[in-house]
């Protein structure tokens, strides 16, 4: 029994005539009828019954159907896969809110182009309900976003936790905030403050924080590299998870840097995602598993500066 076979039976049921499926199917009649004659001798059952006015399904056809059906949403489903992984060996895509860049994102790719060489891969920088579209859709294969800990998770889609934060105030190295040991919610709001766009994370956490109160300037930014980006030109200061600002460029350079924020509204957490529903081919597996690593060593590098932080305090 051959896939084909079932799939022309299909179009001559769909069609009622043996003429007009071979001509879809670009078969001679000949050739089509002794294609399912060859499977009816296999099965032992007569399929299909000719009339003067076309061709439809036998009793004996009718019953064996829903079989025929899933054998061959099975093949469908097989052949998907297989052209999902084809796909996903030349090109993967990646949605994120441009969180973790430096410490996580930026050397995990590095790590993974060593080692898929002729992978591409591609960051789209989205929010996150985006993201999550799709994730379902089919059209990004992996997602890193932030999540408030407690947030509940569409059931659809799959999360690890790659990092778990707390939101410090970013400001530039040469900003009077740095002379406090830990930035309360009120002197945080005497500065100009540059505040993410509705539809990401620390839009919703900075609203949470203040419940609703707005700071008396604010630019609204869209991301976290744009924002650190408008406090090292002095535009203002803003509130972003510690590992998007921790061993930044901009920090190491001295042009940024921050600070402990004196109120508590929770940890922010990093999570890489993906839809349930879809099989994870190889190589973003390996992609996952590079992350989890790279965050891995991000912790261990950081316990000692954080006990030392703590220490301080």
């Amino acid at each position: 029994m051959r896939i084909e076979q079932l799939e022309y039976l299909t179009v001559i049921t769909r069609l009622g005539s043996m003429r007009r499926a071979g001509a879809e199917l670009h078969l001679s009649q000949a050739a089509l009828s002794q294609t399912i004659g060859n499977l009816e001798r296999e099965l032992g059952v007569k399929l299909l019954e000719r009339h003067r006015n076309g061709t439809r399904l036998s009793a004996g056809g009718r019953e064996l159907l829903p079989w025929i059906t899933e054998v061959l949403d099975a093949a469908h489903r097989l052949r998907a896969a297989a052209d999902a992984q084809v796909r996903t060996r030349s090109m993967i895509r990646i949605g994120t809110v441009q969180a973790a860049t430096v410490p996580l994102v930026a050397p995990a790719m590095r790590e993974f182009h060593a080692a898929h060489p002729q992978t591409q891969v591609e960051l789209v920088t989205t929010q996150q309900a985006d993201i999550y579209e799709a994730l379902r859709g089919g059209g990004l294969d992996l997602g890193i976003i932030n999540v408030i800990d407690g947030d509940d998770l569409p059931p659809d889609i799959a999360a690890v936790e790659l990092l778990r934060g707390r939101p410090v105030v970013c400001c530039r190295a040469d900003s009077p905030l740095t002379r406090l040991a830990a930035v309360p919610l009120d002197r945080l709001f005497d500065e100009p403050f540059i505040a993410m766009r509705a539809g990401y994370l620390m839009h919703r956490y900075v609203h949470r924080l203040t419940h609703g109160r707005p700071p008396a300037f604010a630019y609204s930014a869209d991301g976290a590299e744009m924002g650190k980006v408008m406090v090292a030109e002095g535009l203002g200061v803003t509130l972003l998870p510690d590992y998007s600002v921790i061993d930044d460029p901009l920090e190491r350079c001295g042009l940024i840097t921050h600070r402990p924020l004196a109120a508590d509204a929770g940890d922010v957490l990093l999570v890489a995602q993906h839809a349930r529903t879809r099989h994870l081919p190889q190589p973003i597996r390996r992609l996952v598993r590079i992350l989890q690593a790279q965050a891995d060593r991000w912790r261990r590098k950081r316990r000692p500066a954080a006990a030392a932080d703590e220490a301080a305090g």
